[in-house]
């Protein structure tokens, strides 16, 4: 009998798009499954009682939540695409540097729109992705992961994709090529890649001023 797999998401949210990149990779065959954020389902509210936000995987009737939690899910149950490496320890770096970006960059890189551009926040936000940007100049790889993306460059997708946009949208510019010249290369060879592109949401930009409402209540210094 074949695995069930289901993804709760919605549209254009960049955390299932980790989950989902990472089943393409996998060569997984899954069912979307679409969530209104102002109307979640009942199922939704079942499989994620904590925190009843997508993104949610449900294999075979048990669900997963939290998007690098999902991902190693996937990584573990199915052969394939190596997301991790094998190495207890080359996975432990790789686990370090997933939760660095996604529990210390991208929220201080929302802070940024959420106090609309303040400076000190776009100073700590560069502070954080300084980090990032030494550690792809040190090793000089293609991708995090080396010649193939890997579970940080899964983490870092909003900066690849969805960072640009906002910035677009707001007029608050500050990851720049001049500052962040390895970032830049590896957002740039990332979103080349066919599987990426292929999963990748339409390219849409929101309203300025909703966008600025929505991250100074959720981020801002209010």
């Amino acid at each position: 009998m074949a695995d069930e797999v289901k993804l709760y998401t919605t549209p254009g949210s960049t955390f299932a798009f980790r989950v989902e990149l990472a089943l393409i990779l996998k060569g997984i065959n899954y069912k979307i499954v679409e969530e209104n954020t102002k109307n979640k389902s009942a199922d939704l509210l079942k499989y994620n009682p904590v925190h009843k936000q997508v993104p949610v995987l449900v294999h075979n009737g048990n669900p997963i939540s939290e998007s690098l939690v999902i991902v190693e899910y996937i990584d573990n149950v199915w052969k394939g695409y190596p997301i991790l490496p094998q190495d207890p320890y080359e996975k432990s770096v790789v686990r370090f540097w997933a939760r660095f970006i996604d529990s210390t960059c991208i929220p201080a890189i929302f802070k940024v729109f959420g106090s609309n551009g303040a400076e000190q926040a776009i100073a700590k936000a560069c502070e954080q992705l300084q980090v990032v940007e030494n550690k792809l100049a040190v090793e000089g790889n293609k991708f995090f992961g080396g010649d193939n993306i890997d579970l940080i460059d899964i983490a870092a997708s909003f900066i690849a994709y969805w960072l640009g946009t906002l910035e677009e949208a707001t007029e608050i510019k500050f990851v720049t090529k001049d500052k962040f010249p390895r970032i830049t290369e590896w957002a740039d060879n990332f979103l080349k890649v066919e599987v990426v592109k292929d999963v990748l949401p339409p390219r849409v930009i929101p309203p300025k001023a909703q966008l600025l409402a929505f991250f100074k209540q959720k981020f801002g210094d209010s």
